[in-house]
């Protein structure tokens, strides 16, 4: 029987593919009990987060934290507030509807802005050249592999030369970004839902759908279909880096214009935030094409999950600080140098981990499947690819890395990240705890990402997935957990 090394990377007939020639007809087969385990794994089983009523639940319950979190930034000085007597609930509720009612209204600004921003984008993924790089093979579709478009990188600095332009000529003024972040917010909130119903009915209604529970509120958040397209563009890989992470960078941008047209300068502790969001920003353009090599392109569903996540929860729930520190005196989160000092080498520590880990095991993937040749965008770090890395050859068919930052812990990338997030708090201080918000949340998330991932790891790969386990002992960070 033919193994992942020698026998699988097969082409079918070219007439199989997209019109567009995106699509490429490679027929990836793993073993026939890899086949079985795919075939298990590529079915609705069992409900997640909480099912039906839990979904529902985060679906309300999410817009409604980060409405608060908002209000309390921003009206009541960073701190969370609440009613002070059972009296008062009512006037409590009465005051954040009038906050969110006349500051975080869906305004015509906030429409232009947020639809020009996701007009550009789509323009400028179409028309822009960009490198192409073909993804993992994918069961639902037979094994075949997609090849996607990669060329955010140089959309990210078409936009910010674009934004430059506009603010420079008091076309749009940056700073009025920052200023609008409750109406942005809001229209955000409406394109989250109105994609994600709008994905879900047309999917059904064109016979797309895969993976289905039967529970309408359950398959809208977790999505009926798996790569929607329009043209050369991958919907789901555009959304992740093309919207969110242009919109945190340009946010903490805001904010230092603010502070300039304010104070006359910009402090630390901004810059550090503009660092931040360029790195990760700059790392999703220039690392692009690992993305295809990912859980999330190959078996995660465009649902609410995703959508919602990249169109508002990401973009204006992880800058708090900037918020923060836009609206509040400087002398509130003024460090000693050795803070800074401290404050921007773990920063940059982090992202060296976090960047070469995610390279380290995206090239293990496309070497796995012949690839060895790769793309070169600035900065291409130190040890971002093996050479001949050391790894478990499992039954499935597939490779367990075991080689690198991959030999210490299951997921050092998660680690690295984690820790970026937990300086984007650090960075103001202890004035408000709100922008703490992102790591408390995100630890939350990747812990129960872990969960889901490790658990299908164990059905996939059996008695390989504990060999893995044996050597590779820990899920974080060596030596503790």
């Amino acid at each position: 029987m033919a193994s992942a090394k020698d026998g699988l990377r097969q082409r079918a007939v070219n007439g199989n593919g997209n019109s567009n020639g995106l699509q490429v007809s490679r027929v990836v087969v793993p073993t026939a009990e890899g086949k079985k385990k795919d075939e298990e794994l590529d079915k609705h089983t069992e409900y997640e987060f909480g099912g039906p009523w839990g979904v529902l639940a985060i679906m309300t319950g999410f817009p409604i934290l980060m409405y608060y979190l908002w209000i309390c930034l921003v009206f009541y000085d960073g701190q969370l507030v609440r009613p002070t007597s059972v009296d008062d609930i009512q006037p409590f509720l009465w005051r954040m509807w009038e906050h969110i009612r006349v500051d975080a209204s869906p305004n015509l600004y906030a429409w232009k802005v947020y639809t020009g921003l996701i007009v550009y984008q789509l323009f400028l993924a179409w028309v822009l050249p960009g490198y192409m790089q073909e993804g993992l093979p994918v069961p639902s579709l037979n094994y075949r592999t997609l090849m996607y478009k990669c060329n955010a990188i140089s959309c990210i600095y078409a936009t910010m030369t674009t934004a430059a332009v506009l603010h420079y000529f008091e076309i749009f003024r940056l700073t009025e970004i920052i200023d609008n972040f409750g109406h942005l917010m809001t229209v955000a909130m409406i394109y989250g839902f109105g994609v994600s119903f709008f994905m879900y009915f047309i999917t059904v209604a064109t016979g797309n759908q895969i993976r289905m529970s039967g529970n309408f509120i359950y398959d809208v958040f977790m999505g009926a279909v798996l790569n929607p397209r329009i043209g050369p563009i991958d919907l789901k890989m555009w959304l992740e880096v093309r919207i969110p992470w242009v919109i945190v960078f340009m946010m903490s941008v805001s904010g230092a214009c603010k502070q300039y047209e304010t104070y006359g300068y910009v402090t630390p502790n901004m810059a550090f935030m503009c660092l931040a969001t360029w790195l990760y920003l700059n790392a999703c353009g220039k690392g692009e094409e690992c993305i295809p090599q990912t859980w999330d392109m190959f078996h995660e569903k465009w649902g609410f999950l995703v959508i919602f996540w990249n169109f508002a929860g990401v973009p204006f729930s992880y800058i708090y600080s900037v918020v923060y520190m836009a609206s509040h005196d400087p002398s509130n989160y003024r460090f000693s140098t050795l803070t800074y000092v401290a404050l921007y080498t773990t920063l940059l520590t982090a992202y060296f981990i976090w960047d070469t880990s995610m390279s380290q095991k995206s090239r293990f993937k496309m070497q796995s499947q012949g690839i060895t040749t790769y793309r070169k965008t600035f900065p291409q770090l130190p040890w971002g690819t093996l050479k001949n890395p050391t790894f478990i050859q499992t039954a499935h068919g597939n490779r367990l890395l075991t080689d690198g930052w991959w030999a210490y812990s299951r997921k050092p990338n998660y680690v690295a990240d984690w820790t970026m997030s937990l300086t984007w708090g650090l960075c103001q201080g202890l004035c408000s705890p709100i922008p703490y918000f992102y790591s408390v949340f995100f630890i939350a998330v990747l812990i129960h990402r872990c969960g889901r991932d490790f658990e299908r790891c164990a059905i996939k790969y059996g008695k390989d997935w504990e060999k893995y386990c044996s050597i590779v002992k820990y899920k974080f960070v060596p030596g503790v957990y």
